[in-house]
């Protein structure tokens, strides 16, 4: 729902000798204009003491439901997002290009479910490009732990979260990017570092699905 805007009213012009039909129609159009606003001052306020609920700002939030693999060992590679879960004030494109629709200073949020299926600790770092150029001091780097044996379910885990702030402009794009020191590929197989899903489950006990990414931006503030 949109914020309500007031408009004053056009009122009626006035005639040159006093006259009570032109008086009454001021004081009815006067009253309908009054009327609005006390029936709607109440929602407007609402805009502040409820902590902004009614308002709607530009965001995105999205997800991917495949894992994902690196070009190679230290290739920078896009963070893939095949599935829009909400947004206004944006377009997503594949494989993960969003378009910011509104100027403004923005925060992006992400968690990335790695795994590492070799013997060795591995590592991955994330940071955001900008129309295709690095964005200054948002990079992190991640540790993700040596699995613990050759059984299934013992690779080690690394739910890699982390945020940012940085400035857009409308119509400029926004990628997520992922580097690793050793890559792995779950279909050849190559043992290293991806970013992993999983379906939901049923037994041993009921889960919803394992994203292999999870991120959303969110408006911070306009342009200075």
């Amino acid at each position: 729902m949109g914020m309500i805007k007031f408009k004053s009213p056009a009122l009626p012009l006035p005639r040159e000798l006093y006259d009570r039909q032109y008086f009454d129609q001021f004081i009815r159009v006067l009253t309908l204009y009054f009327n609005q606003l006390d029936s709607t001052t109440p929602l407007q306020n609402d805009y502040y003491i409820g902590g902004g609920w009614l308002l709607t700002i530009p965001h995105i939030s999205a997800s991917d439901s495949t894992d994902q693999v690196a070009g190679g060992n230290n290739t920078p590679t896009v963070v893939k997002w095949n599935t829009l879960d909400s947004g206004f004030g944006w377009t997503l494109a594949a494989p993960g290009t969003a378009t910011a629709q509104y100027d403004g200073v923005y925060k992006i949020t992400y968690s990335l479910q790695f795994i590492n299926t070799a013997n060795a600790v591995h590592y991955a770092t994330v940071w955001i490009k900008v129309n295709n150029n690095d964005v200054a001091d948002s990079a992190t780097i991640f540790t993700v732990p040596a699995r613990k044996s050759a059984s299934p379910g013992e690779e080690g885990y690394l739910a890699a979260y982390s945020e940012a702030t940085f400035s857009m402009n409308d119509g400029d794009e926004v990628e997520l990017y992922w580097a690793t020191d050793q890559a792995g590929d779950p279909t050849v197989p190559t043992n290293g570092v991806y970013i992993f899903h999983d379906n939901a489950q049923t037994t041993p006990y009921v889960r919803p699905a394992i994203p292999s990414a999870i991120g959303s931006i969110t408006f911070v503030s306009a342009l200075s």
